[in-house]
């Protein structure tokens, strides 16, 4: 057996292990977005995968926007592989006002047992985070503070994905028009499964779905331009499909969705 092959390389992983992960990337990958895995994205996979250990399977990465950002599960992961010593949150109580829901905080990530620390911050308000989270603007304050320090105490160049400026501003309008759904008919025996509608909006609450990207990829897969012109058949489809793929495979789902975000100018 070679060497390499037993030795941990930079992921915290062998070079074998790291192979076989990154083949199993791609597979999933491709399953996931078929056409739209671009080979600027398959090349970014790749060293994401070598130099990280990052697993698609596992939630580490999503894609939006044909760029792959890492996730908080990722980051924990690689982490616990790299043998974190530590990591330290505090709030920042200057710049945070509990009053208005806004919150910053700051962490401080220890790598090594002689490492000084790295920092980073996160700030959340209702203005900039998922109306589906609204009242937990301080854990997601968390969230972001602990990524930022973690990326810059492993030397991860790509933004993690609860970073991202929430798209809470155009979420509500976006849940309100999956209100404006036909309902389904009851065939008269008034034992009907609810509107699709509301079946819709179970799904979005029970699986943490953003709206805001649940209604134009709903629009592309019936095959339409807006929701309003496609047919109650094609929208009942939408949803069953919907619900099959969150219960199956949700981190493909999300990201699916993701691919549907718009991008954002300034994200460090």
């Amino acid at each position: 057996m070679r060497q390499s092959d037993v030795e941990n390389n930079g992921s915290g992983l062998t070079d074998q292990a790291s192979q076989k992960l990154f083949r199993e990337n791609i597979n999933r990958a491709r399953k996931a977005f078929g056409r739209a895995f671009a080979m600027r994205t398959k090349v970014s996979l790749e060293a994401l995968t070598r130099e990280f250990g990052f697993s698609l399977s596992n939630g580490d990465l999503q894609i939006v926007n044909s760029n792959w950002y890492v996730t908080h599960t990722g980051l924990i992961g690689l982490a616990r592989r790299k043998k974190c010593r530590g990591i330290h949150v505090e709030a920042v109580d200057s710049l945070s006002d509990s009053a208005v829901h806004r919150f910053v905080l700051k962490a401080t990530v220890y790598p090594s047992k002689n490492s000084c620390g790295f920092v980073g911050y996160g700030d959340a308000d209702p203005s900039n985070v998922s109306f589906l989270v609204r009242g937990a603007e301080m854990r997601v304050a968390e969230t972001r503070a602990v990524n930022r320090a973690l990326r810059k105490a492993y030397g991860i160049g790509i933004c993690s994905v609860e970073e991202i400026g929430s798209l809470a501003r155009h979420a509500e309008p976006a849940l309100a028009d999956a209100k404006k759904l036909p309902q389904p008919s009851t065939n008269g025996n008034g034992h009907g499964r609810g509107t699709v509608r509301d079946r819709l909006c179970q799904l979005i609450r029970q699986h943490e779905l953003d709206p805001n990207l649940v209604k134009p990829y709903a629009a592309d897969f019936c095959g339409v331009k807006t929701l309003r012109d496609a047919t109650r058949e094609q929208i009942e489809n939408f949803v069953q499909h919907l619900a099959d793929w969150a219960e199956k495979d949700r981190n493909a789902l999300l990201c699916q969705l993701n691919s549907y975000m718009p991008a954002r100018e300034g994200v460090a």
